[in-house]
């Protein structure tokens, strides 16, 4: 298969299964536009042409998200994506808080590719919060919400320097914008 096949087929796997879904934003974006983003932000700007985590980055809250499992991404597209994207999907059985303190503790030893994606994802996110923060949160959540993305970036440090630099500028643009 090639890796434009593999990349396509990605894309519209995430597409399908997100389907329903809408960004929390109040302009109710649709949510595939968010793993594209994150696709095109690890290819555009840290200059990442590898298959694998381009898949992984369009794939990657499927599991979380969705009734998507690990077998199906697998199945579709391989063992290596599949342990990407499992670096990447937290155990929604777990509460919100103790999610979030496993990504802060996670990060340091995860694979250099699900750290790119996890950069871009939060570069993405935090960048969001500044422009069209979910309607209900308030400001102090929204604070609290891109200071927990750096900490959780502080352990990826070390998989893409053009990454990492576009994060910063994300994350001190959002804070900005929270402060007015």
């Amino acid at each position: 298969m090639s890796d434009t096949t593999i990349l396509l087929r990605a894309a519209h796997f995430a597409a399908r299964h997100h389907r329903r879904q809408k960004r929390k934003g109040s302009d109710g974006e649709p949510y595939i536009n968010h793993p594209i983003a994150v696709a095109d932000l690890i290819a555009s700007v840290g200059r990442v042409t590898d298959t694998l985590t381009l898949a992984a980055a369009l794939l990657h809250d499927t599991v979380e998200d969705t009734d998507a499992t690990l077998d199906d991404i697998e199945r579709e597209f391989g063992a290596e994506v599949r342990a990407i994207v499992a670096e990447l999907t937290d155990d929604k059985t777990l509460p919100s808080e103790e999610r979030k303190r496993l990504q802060v503790v996670n990060a340091p030893d995860a694979s250099r590719r699900a750290k790119i994606v996890k950069l871009a994802d939060k570069s993405i996110n935090v960048a969001d919060i500044a422009r069209d923060p979910p309607p209900h949160w308030p400001v102090e959540r929204r604070r609290e919400y891109v200071e927990w993305a750096i900490r959780v970036v502080a352990g990826c440090r070390g998989a893409n320097t053009a990454l990492e630099k576009h994060f910063d500028a994300a994350a001190a643009a959002a804070l900005a914008a929270i402060r007015g």
